[in-house]
């Protein structure tokens, strides 16, 4: 158990935790509604960015070092952040909500591959940045960068998030954070 309480506090956990209790309170504020789509999709991406800060820990030589099996304590440790952002919303359409963090922490996750834990929340970021600009479309391109933003029942949204979630989620766990 020592272990698991070293490796939260290494991959700043409780500041994260802290981050998350935040925006559950702002998510529950008011009446209870998100006012739609776009206020649970900007929900859901601030609890990807805060937890992205824990892709990567103090010394990323020492974890490459460790005679531990890391890649799949990396999926397991993308998996979590997903589920961990996915509670900071109130009970409301399950499908949009497992389909947005997981979509937005893989982000997250490629990353932290890319640009090193540091830079991880800037995916998530542009990303949702994107889908707030573009005008709504009915062509495939428009669906796939708008997909945080789409109805729950939006195939192209789902598979899209499907495979940001499978891509990070893979390309974390074999390569880690960058240095």
């Amino acid at each position: 158990m020592r272990w698991l309480t070293l490796y939260a506090r290494s991959r700043r956990l409780p500041s994260s935790l802290a981050v998350l209790a935040v925006l559950a309170a702002l998510a529950r504020l008011g009446d209870g509604g998100l006012g739609g789509p776009r206020a649970a999709a900007l929900l859901l991406a601030a609890g990807a960015m805060a937890l992205s800060a824990g892709l990567g820990g103090q010394d990323l030589d020492l974890d490459r070092a460790a005679a531990l099996r890391w890649p799949p304590r990396r999926a397991a440790h993308v998996l979590l952040c997903a589920v961990l952002a996915a509670a900071v919303l109130p009970p409301g359409p399950l499908a949009l909500t497992v389909r947005d963090s997981a979509g937005l922490t893989g982000l997250a996750a490629l990353g932290a591959v890319c640009w090193g834990h540091r830079y991880a929340w800037l995916p998530p970021f542009g990303w949702l940045g994107l889908a707030f600009v573009l005008p709504p479309g009915p062509g495939p391109v428009a669906q796939i960068l708008g997909w945080p933003l789409l109805p729950p029942g939006a195939a192209p949204a789902a598979w899209t998030a499907l495979a940001l979630a499978a891509a990070g989620t893979a390309a974390y766990a074999l390569a880690g954070p960058r240095r």
